[in-house]
């Protein structure tokens, strides 16, 4: 049976993506003429913006076959603007292709698409196109690659032996080098392992346009991929596009688990949380434009449903859940300008319809100005609206000027109150407000028992702070980065009601903004700007007056890079600018870099002219109950009136713990130093793989009285979590673009290690920064998870335990911290730095490949 993969190609725009695609069906047989970009005939790209521009704006999907293995080919947008498009494909790919222009390297753009891939773990091969156009060296561009990207990127050159190939390999991995040292060459399936978990990257060279190294890559693909595992139960599927063909709407998903058939009936929620039961009418598998109808869909396969109508993009079906929301957020607003015998009320439902299509459009209805607004990321998307309102609804319309969507961030931590006592009615809520590291959005929570306030009011008032979106002080901006903890509450055995939490609710949100101020947020961009060098003086002098950070990456006679950031403010029309001044030799490219504080904060607040105090839609004063009658409380009076106290302290504590690398940086000892200590104090230190208790020979016994021996049998493993990631290479790496996902990554890694080891382990978290932190101890997977308490370090937590424990388990700690390790063996416990865990690790790892690998043979 042929192996199925999902294979997407991903590329910064005019890398050659779409040619590469054009290759790939070319060869497999697929299609019989290979079409061009420039001659706007390509396989994929259909759309009349596409071949008019010359780039990938919607997702297409291609089958081919190629060997032993069946594709089904995702050519996703390589246009920045269109990012959330290529996103979304992630969550769908079993494999993926990234492509690099030989001539242009990595770009801002390449980097983005590499972190989106490490996000959703896909495991990748990069493929460097245009190396026809090149004059640099193939081992010069697999440099740039390991040193940009990853440094698990390995050349892979059509021409090679196989001993060449694996002496670089062996450079990678400790597995690797042993199996080339014992001369016996390194399996295909260790390669395919190493792919599959994202611990190899293989990077091959050619030329799309010119059908060189293309087969090779096709090749390599086959040969290094492993067959996904679904699940064959209950039925599973993720959606990830819209379409209308004529009138018939058409839902792409992806079965993950499962079966789908025609007149299956699906049960799910519609975007605004209504029940809906739908019966599948028919199963379509696309292959560009063509399709094939189906009786069935296995898992694994991606097709396109008819007869679902309130289906939407992200959504699970069935065992699977939704997507997450993409990272790349519009950040530009421009308000849709209809003709006037177009009333903009009656049109706004129907636009909308476009917004299932395309999700990154982000149609909105603004209240004030009663007008629609489009959120939308640059120039680009601006023609693709214009283009689909005259094909559907025949309309003619302008798009205005755009502005900066701006975001608001708490200033500082503040108690938030509200209440809400108009004659019989009640509610009283106080809120925890505080501020969040960059990017980390809005986060709902409660602190609060259940003998304080009923469980139900306390999941009405977080479902009223989800409904909503809140709006800072400064210029109504949408809230960002802030956390909202509720902390007291009250009601009434008679007199509450549902709607009078949501109005103390939304009185404390704003009561505490008022309290602690907001900080202005701006988008911004991270930029490189390519120009001839007598051009530089120039752009230097634009850039400073744009308020950008920037740096000359590259200088010489003929060419300069200048590589920085900047505010979307002052950089979104800046392309203009540089084709006019260049003459058409200059290039620009910007990718979004999240929001920061704003560069003119004072100037964006004055001409917004926002008064928080008059917006009757988000008001921050509270209603009290005065002589038989509601009277209004100003916010800054509230405190005054409240009828709770919450216990919360807002002055930070002045007792701060160091941390414990400072400690060992304050002391300056070098490992080898930290090592002479140790030997002269406590004498050698013998290690074996598992720790073994000690029994006294029978000579030892009979010199001295007869005492009970107690083995101990119980083994245990205490992990510094944070020490172990920042240790090892590939969990640092993701620890750089999100601390959670190295967290899970370490926790499905230890996982495996304790099912196959039966280990007693204790892993720790280090959360003593964690303000009013609790701490948390769970078990996961078999082995013990714990989080610090605020103001307890790892290190205090660890040592505790094996003062503890020591007594009557066999413990080994895990940690690079020297003053840790000095406490373990003062306490007699072994301790293991985490490079020596990590060896253990991998070749426990090693242990269940080939068990696995004996247990298929054997099965066969």
């Amino acid at each position: 049976m042929k192996k199925k993969l999902t294979v997407g190609i991903l590329a910064h725009v005019d890398a050659g993506k779409t040619t590469l695609s054009e290759a790939l069906l070319y060869l497999s047989g697929r299609i019989r003429q290979m079409g061009r970009v420039d001659h706007k005939n390509t396989y994929l790209d259909t759309n009349a913006v596409e071949r008019e521009r010359g780039i990938t704006i919607f997702s297409k999907q291609a089958r081919f076959s190629w060997k032993s293995c069946e594709f089904i080919l995702l050519d996703t947008p390589g246009h920045v603007d269109f990012s959330a498009e290529t996103e979304r494909t992630l969550a769908l790919l079993d494999y993926a292709i990234l492509v690099v222009s030989a001539t242009d390297g990595v770009q801002n753009h390449t980097r983005t698409l590499w972190q989106l891939l490490e996000f959703y773990k896909v495991p990748t091969f990069l493929f460097v196109n245009k190396t026809d156009l090149a004059i640099r060296l193939k081992e010069d561009l697999t440099d740039e690659l390991a040193k940009k990207l990853s440094p698990q990127c390995v050349a892979f050159f059509e021409d090679d032996t196989r001993d060449r190939r694996d002496e670089r390999l062996a450079m990678l991995r400790e597995d690797f080098l042993e199996a080339f040292l014992a001369g016996d060459g390194i399996a295909e399936a260790e390669l395919a392992n190493a792919v599959a978990s994202r611990r190899l990257f293989p990077c091959l060279f050619g030329s799309a346009l010119r059908m060189t190294g293309v087969e090779f890559l096709l090749d390599t693909v086959v040969d290094l991929t492993l067959p996904p595992i679904y699940g064959d139960g209950t039925f599973g599927a993720k959606v990830y596009k819209i379409a209308y063909q004529g009138n018939t709407r058409l839902t792409y998903m992806k079965i993950t688990s499962g079966k789908l058939t025609a007149r299956d009936e699906l049960r799910y929620l519609s975007a605004d949380g209504k029940r809906a039961v739908e019966k599948v009418s028919q199963l379509r598998l696309y292959s560009g434009e063509r399709f094939e109808q189906v009786e069935s869909a296995e898992a694994g396969e991606i097709c396109a449903v008819i007869g679902l109508t309130q289906t939407y993009v992200g959504q699970g079906l069935g065992a699977e859940t939704d997507t997450r929301p993409p990272i790349m957020e519009p950040v530009l607003a421009y308000a849709i300008l209809l003709p006037t015998d177009c009333d903009p009320v009656l049109y706004f439902p129907k636009l909308k319809v476009l917004e299932e299509e395309e999700p990154s459009l982000h149609l909105c209805w603004n209240e004030e100005l009663r007008q629609i607004e489009a959120r939308l990321m640059g120039e680009v998307q601006i023609d693709l609206i214009r283009r689909m309102i005259a094909e559907r609804f025949g309309i003619v319309c302008e798009l205005g000027a755009g502005k900066i969507l701006y975001q608001e961030r708490i200033a500082k931590k503040a108690i938030g109150i509200g209440h809400f006592e108009p004659l019989r009615h009640y509610a009283e809520v106080q809120l925890l407000m505080e501020p969040q590291p960059k990017g980390t959005g809005l986060i709902f929570d409660t602190r609060l028992p259940e003998n304080s306030l009923d469980l139900n009011w306390q999941r009405l008032i977080l479902s009223h702070l989800y409904e909503k979106t809140h709006r800072g002080t400064l210029t109504g901006a949408a809230l960002t980065d802030t956390k909202i903890t509720l902390v007291a509450g009250k009601a009434h055995l008679k007199h509450t009601e549902g709607g009078d939490f949501r109005e103390a609710t939304l009185r404390a949100v704003r009561q505490g903004l008022m309290r602690a101020g907001c900080d202005l947020l701006e988008p911004y961009y991270r930029f490189r700007l390519e120009l001839p060098a007598p051009y530089v003086g120039r752009a230097m002098a634009d850039l400073q007056t744009r308020a950008a950070e920037f740096e000359v990456e590259i200088a010489d006679e003929e060419q300069t890079v200048i590589c920085g950031r900047a505010p979307v403010a002052t950089l979104h029309d800046y392309t203009r600018e540089v084709i006019s001044y260049t003459r058409g030799q200059g290039r620009l490219t910007c990718t979004p870099d999240g929001y920061d504080l704003c560069h003119n904060a004072d100037e964006v607040i004055k001409n917004t002219a926002y008064n928080p105090e008059a917006d009757l839609e988000n008001t921050p004063h509270s209603v009290f109950c005065a002589h038989g009658a509601g009277v209004v409380i100003p916010w800054n009076e509230v405190e005054e009136h409240k009828h709770l106290t919450a216990n919360i302290s807002l002055t930070p504590s002045e007792t701060v713990l160091p941390k414990p690398r400072g400690l060992a940086q304050k002391y300056d000892l070098s490992d080898e130093e930290l090592e002479a200590i140790m030997l002269r104090e406590f004498g050698p230190i013998k290690r074996r793989r598992y720790s073994e208790p000690r029994v006294n020979s029978a000579e030892q016994n009979s010199k001295r009285p007869h005492k009970k021996t107690t083995v101990k049998n119980n083994r245990m493993i205490i992990v510094d979590g944070y020490n172990v990631i920042y240790a090892w290479d590939d969990l640092r790496e993701i620890a750089d673009f999100s601390l959670e996902k190295a967290r899970e990554s370490l926790m499905d890694i230890l996982s495996n290690y304790v099912a196959f080891t039966k280990t007693d382990l204790t892993l720790v978290f280090d959360a003593y920064l964690v303000k009013d932190g609790t701490g948390s101890d769970f078990m996961h997977d078999g082995y013990r998870v714990v989080y610090t308490k605020e103001d307890q370090t790892a290190d205090t937590f660890i040592e505790q335990m094996m003062h503890e424990l020591g007594p009557d388990y066999s413990i080994r700690v895990v940690t690079g911290d020297r003053l840790l390790q000095f406490s373990a063996v003062h306490a007699g416990v072994l301790r293991m730095t985490a490079k020596e865990f990590l060896d253990e690790i991998t070749a426990v790892g090693n242990e269940i490949t080939e068990f696995v690998r004996k247990l298929a043979e054997n099965q066969s």
